[in-house]
């Protein structure tokens, strides 16, 4: 019994250590993995910072030399002479209303496909779904001319003038919507049916269920959403210049002037990854205010409904 005992124990330590040991390798992949990934963004990170005769003669990685020499010329630059400071604030007036709107009208959606019963709900929903994947590029050209015969394009007429990214707001919440309302309803669906069972008992209605139940229970999701159609629209640049206009340079967001250095500064590769860096610092702090929701919304919009 003795030598069965202690067998046994050994057999438990041992498979401790392997778990143990295929632990730390797992975690050394994944650390492996983020530091090849982050390789190139490092890079352009620290050539942002460096003088252009070090840019041109020397790799980035000569920064961990006691001689390394660092700058804030570049961000001065570029910010100073490329008008760089305008289109940044384009950029936030384009994205703000356009991630705003729709994460609105979908959470809206979601909670009546979900929660409310109505004549063909599901074919609907069906048809939301099925929009997904409908190409951007085939909408164009429809879309397009609606927009002209409305008179939000461009900057010739007066809507336009006053509001020169109502087409663009209203072009995002078209595109975003599907995706929107099928990853809110799933998750949404998902919700204890208890819970909306006993508020019904108790006198509440649908807009006092949806605002006091399903928002709150969404957060994770609202969450997730927000930061993908944030960074699609903040990433954009088709449908920008198409709905804004190409010659409507004061109205174009930063990826617009972005694409206008990568041709006028040529081999000033310090401007470019400068104002490159300067495009993702507000996308990275969306991300990172709302990282501990992302997983949660994803996971739970994917596999519930």
């Amino acid at each position: 019994m003795t030598a069965q005992a202690t067998a046994s124990s050994v057999t438990v330590r041992a498979g401790r250590r392997f778990g143990s040991l295929r632990r730390i390798g797992l975690h050394l992949s994944i650390v492996l993995i983020l530091v090849i990934w982050l390789l190139p963004t490092m890079g352009m990170l620290v050539n942002s910072f460096r003088p252009a005769a070090d840019v041109s003669r020397t790799g980035w990685w000569t920064v961990f030399s006691p001689l390394a020499s660092f700058t804030l010329d570049n961000y001065v630059h570029v910010f100073n002479q490329s008008g760089l400071g305008n289109a940044f604030l384009n950029s936030l007036f384009i994205t703000i209303p356009a991630t705003i709107i729709p994460v609105t009208i979908a959470a809206f959606a979601a909670y009546a496909f979900a929660w409310m019963k109505f004549p063909g709900r599901n074919l609907l929903f069906v048809a939301v779904v099925g929009l997904l994947v409908v190409p951007l590029q085939a909408t164009i050209v429809p879309i397009l001319n609606v927009f002209r015969t409305v008179g939000i394009t461009g900057s010739g007429s007066g809507i336009a003038q006053t509001f020169p990214f109502l087409s663009v707001w209203l072009a995002h919440t078209g595109y975003g919507l599907p995706f929107a309302i099928y990853l809110l309803r799933n998750y949404m669906g998902g919700l204890p049916r208890e819970v909306f069972e006993s508020a019904s008992i108790d006198g509440a209605g649908a807009a006092t269920a949806f605002f006091r139940l399903a928002l709150p229970m969404s957060v994770p999701a609202l969450a997730a959403l927000t930061i993908f159609q944030f960074l699609f629209v903040w990433n954009d640049l088709f449908v920008a210049i198409v709905y804004i206009g190409a010659v409507n340079g004061p109205k174009l967001p930063l990826t617009a002037t972005l694409a206008n250095l990568t041709n006028s500064l040529g081999g000033d590769w310090q401007y470019l990854m400068a104002a490159a860096f300067i495009s993702m610092a507000l996308p990275l702090v969306v991300f990172f205010a709302f990282q501990r929701y992302f997983v949660r919304g994803i996971t739970g919009g994917a596999v519930k409904g």
